[in-house]
């Protein structure tokens, strides 16, 4: 999606990825326009990334192991990955004075908020899985070469993602609860009342594009909740909007989750530094996957990801 965007709007792009994800015909959505090159490798292989990165104006970091499920299932990998891999690839684009290096985090590092507090970026971090807790101590990492590299690192705090993507993921709640309603499963809902900030994807590339143009006295070394407050949900509200345009749709709910987070986010400081704020709901994402469903796009999304 990142890519797309940047694409229909004149930037060169190069991905570098090891398909971990099985998503090896991703690249192809791109593969003959002339501004955009795939190139496979792994991001703990040093080497191959300083050769890669010269020259490069902006870097996005986006690779990792990413979520909760995965990095608990996979702590050896997680580590090699979200933190050695991360911290390699910081310390190459930091030596060779990378314009911008955008660097994606998660709002899970704010873990649990006990009120209806909503959390700015100064707010306390209290990071609960092994995911986020790789997440804070890349931030902390990145933001302690302030006056020791030419480097201009930003640091945006993603909400959760949701929308259609050529990489699919159906393990993101609003997407999941999408799917398992469409199809006629029943839904199993934790802790219906938990709040978390959610954020399409589309809005996700606008946003990074934004970032990219800004000027670097403006952002650098600075930290960016991203993602609008119109988009702050609990899964019961999520539930609701599903309900709305599948009203026989089976939901279960179930108090005491392994998954202790709630937190609600303040976008109040994207939105002041860039004039940005979500251009898509998640009664929108909601909207598009059904009609997706329905026209039988993910049919066999499940035999391709075995």
């Amino acid at each position: 999606m990142i890519s797309e965007k940047l694409l229909l709007d004149g930037y060169t792009v190069t991905s570098f990825d090891n398909l971990l994800y099985k998503n090896n015909l991703s690249p192809l959505n791109h593969i003959h326009h002339p501004g955009y090159k795939f190139v496979f490798g792994d991001m703990t292989d040093g080497l191959k990334i300083e050769k890669l990165i010269v020259g490069f104006d902006v870097v996005i970091l986006l690779a990792g192991l990413v979520g909760d499920p995965i990095t608990k299932k996979y702590p050896i990998q997680s580590r090699k990955i979200n933190d050695l891999g991360v911290k390699k690839v910081v310390d190459l684009c930091a030596v060779n004075n990378i314009k911008k290096f955008i660097y994606i985090s998660t709002c899970s590092n704010y873990g649990f908020i006990n009120n209806n507090e909503l959390a700015s970026e100064e707010h306390l971090l209290n990071p609960l899985s092994i995911y986020a807790k790789s997440k804070v101590s890349a931030e902390n990492y990145i933001l302690s070469l302030k006056g020791h590299t030419g480097m201009n690192p930003i640091i945006l705090r993603f909400a959760t993602a949701f929308g259609l993507s050529t990489r699919m993921r159906f393990d993101l709640t609003v997407n999941e609860f999408t799917r398992d309603i469409a199809i006629g499963k029943e839904l199993l809902v934790y802790d219906a009342l938990t709040w978390r900030p959610y954020c399409h994807l589309k809005d996700f590339a606008r946003l990074i594009q934004l970032v990219i143009e800004a000027p670097n006295e403006t952002v650098s070394f600075e930290v960016f909740n991203a993602g609008g407050e119109i988009n702050n949900a609990t899964k019961k509200m999520i539930v609701d909007n599903i309900l709305e345009k599948i009203p026989n749709g089976k939901v279960r709910y179930q108090k005491h989750d392994r998954d202790p987070r709630n937190y609600r986010v303040s976008f109040a400081k994207v939105k002041s530094v860039f004039g940005f704020e979500p251009e898509y709901t998640i009664q929108d994402g909601i909207n598009e996957l059904i009609e997706a469903i329905d026209n039988h796009v993910f049919d066999h999304v499940d035999e391709n990801c075995k």
